[in-house]
């Protein structure tokens, strides 16, 4: 199985299964001298592992990263870094029902048609826990990032058709992690939690849009043609499990604008440039520009759904199969250190290659 590597001069290799022994990371390209603070990298897992309210998943994980190597009196040595997390609470029985048969709108199909085998208890490779090494990994590149003044967060926007009105820039960023589904928002937040819980109740499943900002990115990160900065942000957040939509600046919106309306003029702000609109998401030409990188990123209605669903089994016999286990009714809450994680594996890669290019 390829694509299981991302990025270039910073690079990161993860392996392992949802119900395997254990999952992990290998980061390469990390320069020597970075001071690593586990308790940051143990914290962004926090923010991620299953568990830790009433409308994510129940499964129980406590996400204990362990360091493996490329660290040496706790800073980077410039060799490959690799990080280690064990499963502890996978319940394979829970996937028994489903061993010859294709869950709707889940990777079964699809990897069992492309291999001729696959790992059937919790998706195996394809499932979100996959993603808790991609945090580990993001962790690094966020501290990495640190030290050029670079800062990430993202924020949940919208559940279902509850979607909070107002725009980055007029939000409390700060309130984001005080809330159980990660809205900075609150009075949203909370009618956001009591959607979820009601979906939730009924078996079902709903989606939603998270939506994610770069503070203090420098002019220049990103290749011209086929690696432009917005392209490699757009494969790094569609990778992600769940994920369907990918949009920056304007996005889809832009196209009820006329030129004259969209178009970024600049202007000097001391011995800065800066532009005094910023449809253009931070990002001209592929190129960063300076100002905030911003995007959002749709997620569907996770696919597991307890009400019983047509589908068929590896013989092409027609079943009827109900979702059991432990899932997310909505995945974005958990989704937001994710998406940080791989931004900022993005902006951490080109950063690097920047500085190869000069």
């Amino acid at each position: 199985m390829a694509g299981n590597s991302f990025g270039t001069s910073f690079r990161i290799t993860t392996f392992g299964e949802s119900h395997g022994p254990a999952i992990g990371v290998i980061v390469d390209g990390c320069p020597a001298g970075l001071e690593l603070d586990h308790s940051f990298i143990q914290t962004e897992l926090d923010r991620r592992r299953p568990g830790q309210s009433t409308i994510v998943t129940q499964r129980r994980e406590s996400d204990e990263v362990q360091l493996l190597s490329g660290v040496f009196e706790g800073k980077t040595t410039g060799t490959p870094i690799a990080l280690i997390i064990y499963n502890q609470d996978a319940r394979s029985k829970d996937y028994s029902h489903i061993a010859d048969r294709f869950r709707p709108s889940h990777a079964d199909f699809t990897y069992f048609e492309k291999y001729g085998h696959r790992d059937y208890r919790g998706g195996g490779r394809s499932s979100a826990r996959e993603t808790a090494a991609r945090v580990a990994a993001g962790a690094i590149a966020k501290l990495l990032l640190a030290r050029e003044g670079i800062r990430i967060a993202a924020y949940v926007s919208q559940v279902g058709d509850l979607a909070t009105p107002l725009p980055y820039g007029d939000l409390d960023l700060s309130l984001t992690e005080q809330t159980a589904v990660r809205c900075p928002d609150l009075d949203t937040a909370g009618r956001m939690i009591a959607l979820i819980q009601e979906v939730r109740k009924a078996g079902d499943t709903i989606g939603g849009i998270v939506d994610c900002v770069a503070f203090g990115c420098p002019v220049g990160l990103g290749e011209p043609v086929f690696d432009k900065l917005h392209s490699d942000l757009a494969k790094a957040v569609l990778s992600i499990n769940a994920c369907k939509g990918f949009e920056y600046g304007s996005g889809f919106a832009g196209v009820r604008l006329r030129g004259s309306q969209h178009n970024d003029a600049f202007y000097r702000e001391g011995d800065v440039t800066r532009t005094r609109t910023n449809f253009s998401g931070g990002v001209q030409g592929g190129i960063s520009n300076g100002m905030d990188i911003y995007f959002r990123a749709a997620f569907k209605p996770v696919a597991t759904i307890v009400p019983d669903q047509e589908s068929v089994n590896e013989a092409g016999e027609a079943v009827t199969i109900q979702g059991k286990g432990r899932h997310d009714p909505c995945v974005v809450p958990r989704a937001v250190p994710i998406v940080e994680a791989m931004t900022a594996l993005v902006l951490a890669d080109h950063l690097l290659r920047q500085r190869l290019a000069r």
